[in-house]
């Protein structure tokens, strides 16, 4: 992806997020001068890569098949400097934008539907390895509090204020139709290094074209801008 494209996402989604009255910590704000002439002190956002994050997923499609993020907090699988057992983000959904099915094996997640005049759509399915669904279990959910089970392939609708439990090894996909969605995400910790299984082939982090000055560091930026 181009860095002026990524720095317009990074400007429409702080409109969005304002519009949604959610407030970012300072650190989002930050420049690249910024984080150069930032100490030790902030380790714990780039060791656990907290901030902004977006991606394609190795599409080259991010309008078709991609997904905004920000990690408000994380704790670290492979740093037992970092004791936090759980990791919070926001997700932004565009209409007809896809992510696509993945499961975790170490994490256990909520996504919230946080506001916006859509629903989140999310298909379900268990899996028998990182490349197979199982189309013949039925999947174990929480939808706020109801624990069920849905035949495999389900699509499960989450209006504003609503949210499911996903368990590990659970295949997900999820979208939206109508509206641009602001989603939460509270979870155990997150691994986006390790802790990804995709159905088909998938980049997490995109390949980035420097066309122009960041506007703001992704997460993958991190290690170029340490004092």
């Amino acid at each position: 992806m181009k860095r002026s494209v990524i720095n317009e996402r990074i400007r429409e989604a702080k409109e969005f997020i304002a519009e949604m009255r959610f407030a970012l910590p300072p650190f989002a704000y930050w420049s690249p001068e910024d984080w150069k002439n930032s100490g030790a002190e902030y380790d714990e956002i780039r060791d656990n890569q907290l901030g902004w994050d977006l991606t394609d997923f190795g599409s080259g499609d991010y309008g078709r098949i991609g997904l905004f993020l920000f990690t408000i907090r994380n704790g670290n699988l492979h740093n037992a400097a970092y004791a936090k057992p759980y990791a919070e983000k926001l997700l932004i959904v565009a209409p007809g934008q896809i992510t696509p099915y993945h499961y975790h094996q170490a994490k256990m997640e909520d996504i919230i539907n946080r506001g916006g005049r859509g629903k989140l759509n999310i298909k379900l399915y268990r899996s028998l390895g990182p490349r197979t669904l199982d189309e013949k279990s039925p999947v174990p959910l929480s939808v706020d509090g109801r624990n069920y089970t849905v035949p495999a392939g389900t699509v499960i609708s989450l209006e504003p204020g609503e949210s499911i439990t996903l368990l590990q090894g659970v295949f997900h996909q999820f979208w939206c139709d109508d509206a641009t969605l602001l989603l939460g995400e509270v979870s155990m910790v997150n691994d986006d290094h390790t802790d990804n299984f995709f159905l088909e082939e998938r980049g997490r982090f995109p390949g980035i074209e420097e066309d122009e000055r960041p506007l703001h560091l992704l997460v993958g930026d991190y290690g170029s801008y340490r004092s």
